[in-house]
């Protein structure tokens, strides 16, 4: 994890510059969250493409359940 300060900006005295940096800290956060989710998504594209089809099953089976109550 990066904690730099260099995009972030000042924050002065008064309760709106600390409001300012918390919304600047919240965006950088969405930001890199939204990048790992789409990286998430990427791989798995890539991961399930690459996967061999499954053996064909036959039209019978999972046809009958058998519930008792």
């Amino acid at each position: 994890m990066n904690i730099s300060g260099t995009s972030l900006p000042a924050v002065s005295g008064s309760g709106q510059g600390s409001e300012l940096y918390s919304a600047a800290l919240s965006k950088k956060q969405q930001l890199a969250d939204g990048a790992a989710a789409l990286a998430l998504i990427e791989g798995a594209a890539q991961s399930s493409s690459a996967q061999t089809p499954g053996k064909s099953v036959t039209a019978s089976l999972g046809n009958n359940v058998n519930i008792y109550v």
